[in-house]
């Protein structure tokens, strides 16, 4: 028996035969040429090939996990077009007077090593995509076809690493587990495997020998057990079984009140990244939406989103959830989120940089164009604004300004404006310092843990090394929240949490005995959270 540790990406036990999952080899020779038109020929013919598996796949992936989990897709068929990489093929083609394959894999190889000795943790991340569709594209060009055929019986999916487009050509239904030795929890593979529901690790120290014997994965505990004994088999099928009774019961959790035992009742909501997630929301039975991410509107355009297209997507959400609450979050661009057409310079900490609420107060053309959308959309539902990135009390006191002014303006113009709460997000240790001051100037305050945890322990959660240090029950993280919820609570005003930290169960009880009115979580958390706030005395 052998037993490895991982990192735990997404929870349950999974049982089954384990199937090494390796890339097709292309062996890529350099072989000289006298007809360079002839390769460059193959090489468009290949590109073109290459694009269409791409929009293929962006179609299933957009059925099995979402619009924005399929995006990658997109963004990959945008690198195809890049002049800079097309330019470095074509040149080596041409000068060296080459094959096409060699060309093709020495521009990946050397675009690739570039991003990855970037410091940005942004832009390493892009290395891991050159090598995608460099790996398609010679694929392409070498006559094979890929290698996603898992065959016809389930198995657990241990590879080296697993792109995104490998990960969604697999059959779903024969997915047991992924395992992998390399990516981090915010690894695109890891972000479609929680949308999946699947069993994940990575960082599991791997070996080939285990094609084909019998292997159990806990994502609970973040073991990767291969072989095991007869005994131990036995525990874990006791455990599965368990685990499966317990989901089952979940389901028995719906239209049930968010309620302690003692009787203290709490808001349970939903994140979102889109309207495609609203069908997840509305399955899983959440209070309300307490946070959408309206970026995506910016993320998925090749130009800013005009006042009407965002009016549609804000309407269509408000009017789906037929008067629950809905949070829009205003534009959060920057950091790790990046759109070319914004402009924005590299940055040494994108973190700590040019983002979200500081790009709205900077460009108010943008700010007041999305403002004007969402108070129209108010009109058709229960809707509320929160501004993301908060520092400063002036930084409320402008974007007061800014948003009286707009509501004054569609007013004259006659467009009807609904009741709008507006608050902002509590991610910065600056606003939870300053929170007695700013919960004077607010309806509301959502605590972003995610941010707030890496800005007070003064880590990027983005970088797997730093993982050990990442201390999200940190006492001084959970200090500032009290001290946020004990001065929203001074003001008379509400007070909830949209980060991550909100769906872990482990610290419900202790929200509860803060008095945090509100809980936003993923869609799937809605059952478990729930399930722990009734438990609670």
């Amino acid at each position: 028996m052998d037993k490895k540790e991982g990192k735990k990406i997404f929870n349950g036990i999974a049982i089954g035969k384990i199937r090494f999952y390796a890339k097709a080899e292309n062996k890529v020779s350099r072989t000289k040429t006298e007809d360079c038109d002839a390769e460059l020929a193959r090489y468009e013919a290949a590109r073109e090939e290459a694009a269409r598996q791409l929009e293929k796949l962006y179609e299933k992936a957009l059925v099995e996990v979402g619009e924005a989990n399929a995006e990658i897709f997109n963004v990959h068929i945008m690198m195809l077009e890049d002049d800079d990489y097309n330019e470095s093929v074509q040149n080596i083609i041409t000068t060296q007077k080459v094959n096409a394959e060699y060309a093709v894999a020495a521009t990946g190889d050397n675009f690739a090593e570039m991003f990855a000795n970037m410091e940005d943790e942004y832009f390493k991340a892009r290395s891991a995509d050159i090598k995608d569709i460099t790996e398609r594209i010679v694929t392409i060009l070498c006559g094979n076809s890929d290698s996603s055929d898992i065959g016809d019986e389930p198995v657990i999916i241990v590879a080296d690493d697993l792109a995104p487009s490998e990960t969604v050509q697999m059959d779903k239904s024969r997915l047991l587990a992924f395992v992998t030795r390399y990516g981090s929890a915010n690894s695109h593979t890891a972000i479609l495997a929680r949308t999946m529901g699947i069993p994940a690790l990575a960082g599991v120290d791997i070996d080939r020998s285990w094609d084909g014997k019998i292997g159990i994965v806990d994502g609970y505990e973040g073991l990767c057990i291969v072989d095991p004994t007869m005994p131990v088999l036995e525990e874990y099928f006791k455990k599965k079984a368990h685990d499966d009774e317990q989901k089952e019961l979940l389901q028995t959790l719906k239209g049930k009140e968010n309620i302690t035992k003692s009787g203290q009742k709490i808001n349970l909501y939903a994140n979102i990244g889109n309207p495609g997630d609203l069908m997840s929301v509305l399955e899983n039975d959440a209070g309300g939406i307490g946070l959408f991410r309206s970026e995506f509107l910016y993320l998925e355009s090749e130009t800013y989103p005009t006042e009407e297209e965002q009016f549609a997507a804000y309407r269509k959400v408000v009017e789906t959830m037929g008067g629950k609450k809905v949070i829009i979050r205003t534009l959060d661009i920057g950091a790790d989120k990046q759109v070319d057409y914004f402009g924005l310079d590299r940055e040494d900490n994108p973190a700590l940089g040019y983002r979200a609420i500081r790009i709205c107060l900077t460009r108010p053309e943008v700010f007041r164009t999305q403002l004007r959308a969402l108070f129209r959309a108010s009109a058709y539902g229960n809707l509320a604004i929160m501004y993301p990135m908060i520092i400063s009390v002036d930084e409320v006191r402008r974007i007061k300004e800014i948003s009286k002014s707009v509501k004054e303006e569609l007013i004259a113009e006659g467009v009807t404006v609904g009741e709008v709460e507006e608050g902002i997000m509590i991610e910065t240790p600056a606003a939870a310092v300053m929170s007695n001051e700013l919960a004077g100037m607010v309806d509301f305050f959502s605590i972003g843990t995610n941010d707030l945890t890496q800005y007070t322990l003064a880590i990027d959660r983005q970088n797997a090394k730093l993982d050990e240090f990442y201390d999200s029950h940190h006492p001084a993280v959970l200090r500032l929240i009290r001290t946020v919820v004990e001065n929203a609570h001074k003001a008379g005003i509400w007070a909830g949490i949209c980060g991550e930290l909100g769906a872990d169960t482990t610290l419900t009880e202790t929200f509860l005995e803060m008095g945090m009115d509100e809980l936003s979580v993923s869609p799937g958390c809605i059952l478990p959270v729930r399930r722990a706030i009734r438990e609670t005395k």
